[in-house]
């Protein structure tokens, strides 16, 4: 998978990717990441990319002028397309779906919003999907790219070390993972259920499909609804 990024702030990305998993995954060859500074695309010398509102109204957003002139250098004549992704308040709700679907892109380009966000018609001409990471509101697109591109990339075959590890997530099956446990068997007075030291897979994979749906029905019961 090709990811690209534009952003006002490329140094946010210095380290996210160069860790665990995802560092594994560029060295592998599954994933590779380039990610390009807006500034370089304006054309005045203060290198400006953001402006007052129209109509008024507090803060500020960024111009359209430079982030036509990269989709156009970064995407306009590439074939196939590659699939635009904007994070964004307004988009729907990013999911573990939509990771799957991202997942099986070939080349992604995310843009990074900032201040009020970017100029409406960069979304109209340019953008194929908005998502939101949830109900609320962060200073800028880079820690939603972040995350997304995470999600995706760890669903691509091969970038996990074990297979099924993923097949197991939190939403994969449309309810929350299982509580999980690790050595020593009893730690500050509190010991590991005792289902899962018997060896006997039947039971423990019953055990952690009722502890699943005991966890979803208590935390999340709003998945349970959509079934």
């Amino acid at each position: 998978m090709k990811v690209e990024i534009l952003t006002l702030f490329p140094k946010f990305f210095d380290s996210v990717f160069d860790q665990s998993i995802l560092s594994r995954a560029r060295a592998s060859g599954a994933l590779e990441i380039s990610v390009h500074d807006l500034r370089r695309f304006t054309t005045d010398r203060h290198q400006q990319a953001d402006d007052y509102l129209y109509g008024g109204g507090p803060g500020m957003l960024m111009k359209p002028e430079p982030i036509f002139r990269a989709f156009e250098q970064l995407v306009a004549g590439v074939k196939p397309r590659p699939l635009v992704v904007y994070p964004s308040a307004q988009g729907k709700r990013f999911t573990q779906a939509a990771a799957a679907e991202l997942s099986q892109q070939q080349h992604l380009v995310f843009l990074c919003g900032h201040y009020k966000g970017v100029d409406q018609r960069v979304v109209e001409r340019w953008v194929d999907l908005e998502y939101s990471l949830g109900d609320y509101v962060i200073t800028g697109g880079e820690i939603a790219t972040a995350a997304m591109v995470d999600a995706a990339v760890r669903l691509i075959p091969g970038v996990l070390g074990d297979a099924g590890s993923a097949a197991g997530d939190s939403f994969q099956g449309d309810r929350l993972d299982c509580a999980h446990y690790t050595r020593p068997e009893r730690f500050e007075g509190m010991d590991v259920p005792g289902v899962l030291l018997t060896g006997n897979h039947k039971q423990i994979e019953c055990w952690r499909r009722m502890n699943s749906g005991f966890l979803t029905q208590t935390r999340r019961p709003d998945i349970l609804k959509k079934q």
